[in-house]
């Protein structure tokens, strides 16, 4: 490795001022569930134009407690595009229902509204299809009013995997969708550690997220089903709580949410640097063009999550292990964004193997750049000439 400084492929970014934030967490009344947790939710929901937002430890959680609220079950099937974190497949497995894969374009990792409608005609016999799971890959906005039409002529509902794309235009707000649901791992748009967010225009399917995200727990009078162990005399026995369906610890701390309020003041400053990254990058590449050659970034917004490439390792005569060593030798951090779920062998077990060309082809040449609003200059151009000695 060069003597230079490793540039990962990404990299959370923490000042004084989130130390101070969870500091102050540390030394309040609660380290669990507090005032943060709703603190955060109505800060998450400003920023995303929501109206409800409700938080949870992961983004896997998030998409699972969306699952959960429109009551996916055994015999349902759900459309999930194949380029995606093993997540969004994963939740619909732990509800007991079926993943359809959908291709997407080869150019950008996206499903359209073509793949949507392609992947409809395959669900099998005898299954119910609920719902669609777009995925707004690498911050890449789907083109959600297209997918939309698809949606409602089939009957069915939109939960958008926003995981990568917190700061994107409209995002959030679930326009189009029913909910969207949000990743603030350590590398994402901003940061609490591990935590999620689902968002929604829907309050009861929000009410029953917070009460899945707590084994199901509910304290609110006016629900109670056992009223002679719930009222004593017609008041509420303080101490008195139901659970009427399952759930699962799903809760995010107060000192998550602490850290996460304060990157969320931060949210437009880390859009904006990534924005300038990504246009530094577009500028330098650009005489590398066609043998590596950015993924279009659309014209809809984007989350600008992570910088991908799509490269011409054959043209190179070297495999794509080979050159991501090469450039970890360099100091430069690359991924791989991602391996088509449909691929794994857990769902070759299940629905056999599939021809999704389009996801292949993405796969088969896409890397993932260096690219985190810490990054400077400097760095952009080192990562941009280690590609260059790559390509001869």
């Amino acid at each position: 490795m060069s003597a230079a400084k490793f540039i990962p492929y990404g990299r959370q970014s923490i000042d004084a001022e989130d130390i101070a934030a969870v500091v102050a967490a540390l030394q309040s009344d609660y380290l669990t569930t507090g005032p943060m947790v709703e603190a955060f939710e109505q800060a998450f929901a400003h920023a995303t134009g929501a109206e409800h937002a409700v938080s949870c430890n992961s983004g896997t959680a998030a998409l699972h407690l969306a699952a959960l609220a429109f009551d996916l079950q055994p015999g349902d099937a759900v459309v999930v595009p194949t380029l995606t974190f093993l997540a969004t497949a994963n939740v619909v497995r732990m509800c007991g229902a079926d993943v359809v894969f959908s291709d997407v374009d080869p150019h950008t990792g996206l499903v359209t509204a073509t793949a949507l409608e392609e992947a409809l005609a395959r669900v099998p016999a005898g299954k119910s299809v609920r719902a669609a799971f777009p995925v707004h890959l690498n911050g890449q906005v789907c083109d959600m009013e297209a997918l939309s039409r698809v949606a409602v002529e089939a009957g069915i509902e939109m939960v958008e995997d926003a995981c990568h794309a917190l700061g994107a235009p409209g995002i959030g707000a679930t326009k189009y969708s029913q909910m969207a649901c949000f990743s603030t791992h350590a590398v994402k748009a901003v940061a609490t550690g591990e935590g999620g967010v689902v968002t929604t225009a829907d309050a009861e399917r929000a009410r029953r997220m917070r009460s899945l995200r707590s084994h199901g727990i509910l304290r609110d009078p006016d629900r109670f089903r056992q009223c002679e162990l719930a009222f004593n005399r017609g008041t509420w026995n303080p101490w008195y709580y139901e659970m009427q369906e399952i759930g699962w610890n799903y809760r995010m701390p107060d000192i998550l949410c602490a850290l996460g309020m304060s990157q969320l003041k931060k949210l437009d400053e880390f859009s904006r640097r990534r924005r300038e990254i990504a246009a530094l990058y577009d500028e330098l590449l650009r005489p590398l063009f066609p043998a590596i050659q950015s993924v279009p970034h659309g014209q809809d917004g984007h989350g600008w999550h992570l910088y991908a490439v799509l490269v011409d390792f054959a043209g190179f005569g070297i495999s794509r292990g080979g050159a991501m060593e090469r450039l970890r030798a360099a100091g430069v951090g690359t991924q791989v964004h991602y391996l088509p779920v449909h691929r794994q062998p857990y769902y070759r077990g299940l629905y056999g193997d599939l021809h999704l060309p389009g996801a292949d082809s993405y796969y088969e040449r896409c890397l993932s750049l260096p690219f985190f609003p810490a990054m400077s200059n400097d760095d952009v151009k080192r990562v941009v000439t280690a590609l260059r000695e790559l390509a001869g």
